[in-house]
């Protein structure tokens, strides 16, 4: 990786608009990829959200999958 420094804005709105960008983005990643290996990407994900403690934090996780899973199948 280079030496970039990716700024992030302070302000609420910014923020949301970034992450709502970053899902697009690994939803059009995994749709670039085979459906066997975007599969595997997804189930990772989900594996990782059940070693999750933090259950707030979890239930946000999941719930970002979920979106981008139904995005994916559009």
């Amino acid at each position: 990786m280079s030496d970039e420094d990716f700024l992030t804005s302070q302000e609420t709105r910014a923020l949301a608009d970034e992450v709502a960008c970053l899902k697009m983005m690994v939803t059009l990643i995994l749709k670039g990829m085979g459906q066997a290996d975007a599969g595997k990407v997804i189930i990772n994900m989900e594996r990782y959200v059940e070693t999750l403690g933090d259950k707030p934090q979890a239930d946000v996780f999941s719930n970002t999958i979920k979106q981008i899973k139904k995005a994916y199948r559009q």
